[in-house]
């Protein structure tokens, strides 16, 4: 993880830091050298009006030439700068410094000059090796462009304070870059850290140790994850748990109904000939816990295909009222020979649904034995209606009630309870893909020591499957 995560996180972090810094750092030198430019431009623009604006009071009616021979010096008194005076072709005509003019001037500032009152331009001069800048102005004889005076000044003071600050930003972005560097490792150190913690428990859990927990110390995406990891844990022990004792209590369920088989087996294949009361009841007893074996191993089966996915419903048009009514008239003698109360409540008008019969049955019958089961001697309701999207079933009954903290269990595979008289935990769990297959409602409602109600909703339009 340190070679991939991490590593992808410093350099990611790093070439963030990296492009940043380039920018502000190009950013910054490109303003500070147009900041002093600008100043040195400004300054010689101030300096050549100044000259301009004297010529035009005081010697604007007297030519060029003239002023050159008697007044040269005022072109230059209020300057440091090299002053180049040029007539219009380009051609220099004076220079502060004596440097003669070879050919005419073709630079930016002169073009400008002519045509927009103004130019400037920043390059290097053959007479030095310093770069320079020049700013030009035309003079006006009578309204008149008679000649265009030149200031150019040397940019190697300014270049070397731009060179300094610009030595200054580079380090202070190395320092930048060296922080934010140790900063990155920090921070990828603090996401990858828990990540490793949630890596190694989240091995261990797959290598069994489901006691393990990871440890929640930020409630963020790392830290839902550590949640989610413990809580997978936990459901998996509470799975696990309630699987090993659905083995045990299956296993004896088993026996009990194999022992009192081979025992009368035994019993009947005695040396002495049993009376026929004695053989009729042996046989009825064989035959009952047969069948009480056959339903369970059906039962498993059943919960075997739904689990596997490999159990398709059978559906046709089924008239749910006459179904109802046949799994009541099933019933209704386990109720009488129970002392149960079974008031049954059928709606005159409804209507056929979609859906497989037999699946509609085998969930009906048992809600309905799990409600006989668990009241005893009380009383069981069962009420079918329509509503706006449904044809629903209400199976309600004034048994013992679920406790609060076993109700959102009792539909999960093999969950029986602690006061349970289920057989093998699997026949709500069974119900309930069924209600699924159907796409209906299953819903189960319960107060400790007030009963419970179960609701089944069937779609009056089922999609077949």
């Amino acid at each position: 993880m340190k070679r991939s995560i991490k590593s992808r996180l410093i350099r990611s972090f790093m070439l963030i830091i990296l492009v940043t810094v380039v920018f502000l750092e190009v950013l910054l030198i490109n303003g500070i050298k147009t900041h002093y430019y600008n100043n040195v431009e400004d300054i010689l623009t101030s300096q050549i009006e100044f000259s301009t604006t004297f010529y035009a009071r005081y010697f604007a009616n007297r030519n060029l030439e003239e002023i050159l021979i008697d007044d040269i010096d005022l072109f230059w008194q209020h300057t440091t700068a090299q002053v180049q005076i040029l007539n219009t072709s380009g051609e220099v005509v004076l220079d502060s410094l004596g440097i003669p003019g070879t050919e005419p001037l073709q630079t930016i500032d002169f073009k400008d000059a002519l045509e927009k009152g103004k130019g400037v331009w920043t390059g290097s001069v053959s007479y030095s090796d310093e770069p320079v800048m020049a700013v030009s102005m035309p003079l006006q004889y009578r309204n008149e462009t008679v000649g265009l005076i030149r200031f150019i000044s040397s940019l190697e003071a300014t270049n070397n304070v731009i060179k300094d600050i610009s030595r200054f930003l580079l380090i202070l972005g190395i320092v930048v870059v060296g922080v934010s560097g140790l900063i990155s490792v920090f921070i990828a150190n603090s996401i990858t850290k828990p990540l490793k913690e949630v890596t190694e428990v989240a091995e261990k859990m797959a290598d069994g140790q489901f006691k393990v927990r990871s440890q929640v110390r930020v409630n963020d995406e790392i830290g839902r994850l550590s949640h989610t990891l413990n809580y997978m844990a936990e459901e998996i022990v509470r799975k696990e748990t309630l699987k090993n004792d659905f083995i045990s209590s299956i296993s004896h369920e088993l026996r009990t109904p194999l022992t009192s088989i081979k025992g009368w087996a035994i019993t009947l294949k005695s040396g002495d000939e049993p009376d026929k009361e004695l053989l009729e009841d042996g046989l009825e007893i064989i035959e009952t816990e047969s069948d009480r074996l056959s339903q369970m191993v059906e039962e498993l089966l059943d919960f075997s295909r739904f689990t596997s996915g490999r159990i398709t419903l059978s559906k046709d048009t089924v008239d749910i009222k006459e179904t109802v009514k046949m799994v009541v008239y099933q019933m209704m003698p386990r109720a009488i020979n129970n002392n149960i109360n079974f008031e049954v409540d059928i709606e005159g008008s409804i209507p056929a649904i979609i859906g497989d019969e037999n699946r509609i049955k085998q969930v009906l019958i048992n809600i309905l034995d799990n409600a006989f089961k668990f009241t005893g001697e009380g009383d069981v309701s069962l009420k079918a209606y329509e509503d706006n999207s449904h044809i629903r079933i209400e199976i309600e009954d004034n048994g013992p009630g679920i406790p609060n903290e076993e109700l959102p269990y009792v539909k999960d595979k093999f969950y029986k309870g602690k006061n349970s008289n289920s057989h093998s935990g699997i026949g709500l769990s069974i119900c309930d893909e069924i209600m699924q297959l159907h796409e209906g409602i299953f819903d189960i409602e319960s107060e400790p020591n007030k009963g419970t109600k179960v609701i089944l909703g069937f779609p009056k339009e089922v999609r077949s499957q």
